[in-house]
């Protein structure tokens, strides 16, 4: 399936510099698929003609006159910057003319503008921001990780349905596992929000592992980690500074004189192996899940490689219909809460 996907080509800390050679580079590996840059044509054109590459069928301008900055105040960007290329992308998707928007432009004004002009799905209260985290044996979801810090147990309820239908969508796994993040793994441990939302994940139809630890994040536990924004946003950070931590630990030690400079190149094809393990940029791209459309957030300070892999995540969901899973699912969960309140009463 050929995608038409929208690009803020402005957004993020490094514009053009990082947006334009992301998605030239993408389109090389899918040139089948559609890509639309948005943003000021004149920056755009310049960025082209310095990569060499010209604009086409597969390769499109679509021009907006103004940009969202990344310490911009949400509601100003909002209300005041009605054709900035943040929001000329979600006009896109909602249109119909793009399947998804990836942008690595404010987050907050991004999620605001995409609440406004998408609207969120029937049955969902608010979107959450989900993205992949790497594990042991493999990959794990984890959501929500910065757009709501206080949350209710039935907001917990949504992001779990959301978080595992989108495995579902993207990894075919039919009734993936979901876990709740906890002090601890006792159905006692913590605060009321928690354990309420516990119960609700019980009684419902997903496949509740129970309590996580953060220690079960990174082991694989389960294929679907959820907890509010506040302490899903901290997490996140967190991993990402550990991993540049350790990263910066192996390259002190393996520099520090020439024979640690000769173990180093003996072992350089392990320690590739590792960097890659462990290189957050893989793993760039946080759905923003709940709303009537395919949202992408990349991080603004997002490299190349990175705001490619942003793109990659963006057509894997349109082409996995994502969004109509997440539609279907919490339309059934809803008819299946109703039926059994009648039956109750």
């Amino acid at each position: 399936m050929d995608v038409t996907l929208a690009v803020d080509a402005m957004g993020g800390d490094h514009g053009t510099m990082v947006t334009i050679p992301a998605a030239v580079e993408y389109l090389k590996q899918y040139p089948s698929d559609t890509i639309v840059l948005v943003g000021i044509p004149d920056a755009i054109e310049i960025e082209l003609r310095s990569l060499g590459v010209q604009s086409g069928a597969h390769l499109r301008i679509h021009p907006a006159s103004e940009v969202v900055g990344m310490d911009e105040q949400p509601q100003s960007a909002l209300r005041g910057k009605k054709d900035s290329s943040m929001r000329v992308c979600i006009n896109l998707v909602k249109s119909g003319e793009a399947l998804a928007c990836v942008s690595a432009g404010n987050t907050g004004a991004l999620m605001a503008t995409a609440r406004y002009v998408l609207k969120t799905i029937p049955g969902i209260d608010r979107p959450a921001i989900a993205s992949y985290l790497p594990t042991r044996n493999g990959q794990v979801c984890m959501l929500d990780l910065g757009a709501n810090t206080d949350c209710s147990a039935e907001h917990l309820l949504q992001f779990a349905l959301m978080g595992s239908t989108l495995v579902t969508a993207l990894e075919h796994k039919p009734t993936p596992t979901v876990g709740l993040l906890n002090i601890g793994s006792e159905e006692i441990k913590g605060n009321e929000v928690v354990k309420r939302a516990a119960d609700l994940l019980r009684a419902s139809d997903l496949n509740f592992y129970g309590n996580v630890e953060g220690t079960d994040i990174f082991k694989g536990t389960t294929d679907v980690v959820v907890c509010d924004g506040f302490v899903g946003n901290v997490a996140l950070k967190t991993t990402e500074g550990l991993a540049q931590m350790l990263g910066g630990f192996l390259r002190e030690e393996f520099g520090r004189n020439i024979f640690t400079k000769l173990a180093a190149l003996t072992a350089i094809r392990v320690l590739n192996a590792f960097k890659r393990r462990v290189d957050h940029r893989r793993y760039n791209g946080a759905s923003l899940l709940g709303l009537k459309g395919i949202v992408v957030k990349s991080h603004g300070s997002a490299d190349v490689f990175a705001f490619r892999c942003a793109i990659e995540r963006a057509a894997e969901e349109a082409r996995g219909g994502m969004l109509q899973h997440i539609t279907e699912h919490i339309e059934k969960w809803h008819h299946s809460n109703l039926l059994k309140a009648t039956e109750v009463s």
